[in-house]
């Protein structure tokens, strides 16, 4: 009864020491409160920062004729949105712009599901049960950089550098966001991979399993319902971020909206938005549906 008694004061001792330990985690989140108050200290306290003009009268009267415009009020001509001419022709428009999201979705998945698990730290290492080589090393390192660009490389940018060899479509634009969100998607998955339980995979090993069959039963079938519902989300950002590819001329609705704002058309402006808003409530009904098969199989 003497020992765990005498043993208290140590663990209050180490319990006391961890809290008062600096980690680089507790260093991160300080850090970042830092440079929250900051930031709240320049908007409130800077000149420049604009703070002002969103309480002034000037910038709502503008923000309510703004609205008035996108309704069609005191405007000549039916709005666009009460045009059934115009619903078909902008209906074209979404649905090129929802081939350009399957199509994005699709490469990054593709390009995310041949590369993600060599690019998890626990199966190039061999801590799954694995054999570890100098090649699968450098290949996780190749894989995680790429990961790293790709997704550091914003979707207009992408766009932009694409359109130069590519003709403007719904082609260059679905490589932009793919790539993008290949590193997104990849980087995640791999995440799942090296948080996953190692026991499964390891039993298989010791158990004689190859490589092969290590990977196909015992890593794959626990990360790939994770792998699709990351990618499920993506897909509803996809659709959405379709409109900044469509800036560069990448097709879709994204092109439409850019034309309908510089020729001051706001009525089309505001039937794009809600064609947006159709495609993104269909996307996140389906997805919704789709995640309780994925979790079941």
């Amino acid at each position: 009864m003497t020992g765990p008694k005498s043993t208290l004061p140590e663990v209050a001792r180490e319990v006391v020491a961890g809290r008062g330990r600096i980690t680089f985690a507790r260093a991160s989140n300080y850090g970042f409160v830092a440079l929250s108050v900051v930031a709240w200290v320049y908007i409130l306290t800077g000149g420049d920062s604009g703070l002002g003009d969103l309480f002034s009268g000037r910038a709502w009267s503008n923000a309510a004729d703004f609205v008035r415009q996108l309704l069609g009020i005191d405007e000549p001509g039916r709005p666009a949105y009460l045009e059934l001419s115009r619903w078909a022709e902008t209906g074209k428009l979404a649905y090129k712009t929802l081939l350009m999201s399957v199509l994005a979705i699709g490469l990054a998945g593709v390009g995310v599901l041949i590369t993600f698990l060599p690019a998890a730290r626990n199966v190039s290492n061999g801590e799954l049960g694995g054999r570890p080589s100098a090649g699968l090393g450098v290949l996780y390192h190749v894989l995680r950089l790429v990961f790293a660009f790709t997704r550091a490389v914003p979707e207009l940018v992408w766009a932009m550098v694409i359109v130069f060899f590519l003709s403007p479509g719904v082609l260059p634009g679905a490589i932009a966001l793919g790539l993008h969100n290949y590193g997104i998607v990849g980087k995640l998955s791999a995440e799942v991979v090296e948080n996953m339980d190692p026991g499964p995979a390891r039993a298989l090993r010791s158990s004689g399993a190859g490589n092969l069959q290590m990977l196909a039963y015992g890593i794959i079938p626990q990360a790939i319902p994770q792998f699709l519902t990351y990618l499920l989300y993506r897909w509803e950002v996809v659709i959405r971020t379709t409109v900044v590819v469509g800036f560069v001329s990448a097709g879709g609705l994204g092109r439409e909206f850019r034309l309908s704002l510089s020729f001051f058309h706001y009525t089309d402006v505001a039937l794009i938005i809600i064609w947006y808003l159709i495609l993104v409530l269909a996307v996140d009904l389906l997805s919704a549906g789709l995640r309780p098969i994925i979790r079941a199989g």
